[in-house]
């Protein structure tokens, strides 16, 4: 639920204050869109990584669409899929958790803006 609340607000935000405002405030690692493990990440469909919430700056502009977990998953090309077909859900895949560098189930929900090119989302760990 913390996760979809956390996309639902960005989504009212970018409403009120526009692309710009909105990919400056997710990059704000101390902004409205971090709570602890949770945090907003912005991607294209092209699979290139937009505003991220977490700090990993160097990821920003990259073309991340091949990423796969561990199990040979290629969870963004999932999450362009979904948001592209129905605009929102869920997509499970692992990860290693920061906190303990252990590869850890992840499940993050996405969400499409309408009449954009991208889709935003937040994820946690189920560990």
């Amino acid at each position: 639920k913390k996760a979809k609340d956390i996309v639902e607000k960005a989504v009212k935000f970018y409403k009120t204050n526009g692309k710009d405002k909105l990919f400056e405030e997710v990059n704000n690692t101390k902004g409205q869109f971090v709570d602890g493990e949770f945090y907003i990440f912005i991607i294209d469909f092209d699979g290139v990584n937009l505003a991220r919430g977490d700090g990993n700056v160097k990821r920003i502009g990259k073309n991340i669409s091949d990423d796969k977990d561990p199990d040979g998953k290629y969870y963004i090309k999932e999450m362009i899929e979904i948001t592209k077909k129905s605009g929102f859900g869920w997509v499970d895949y692992k990860r290693s958790n920061p906190t303990n560098k252990k590869i850890e189930p992840k499940s993050s929900f996405v969400k499409r803006i309408e009449g954009e090119n991208f889709f935003l989302g937040c994820g946690f760990y189920k560990e």
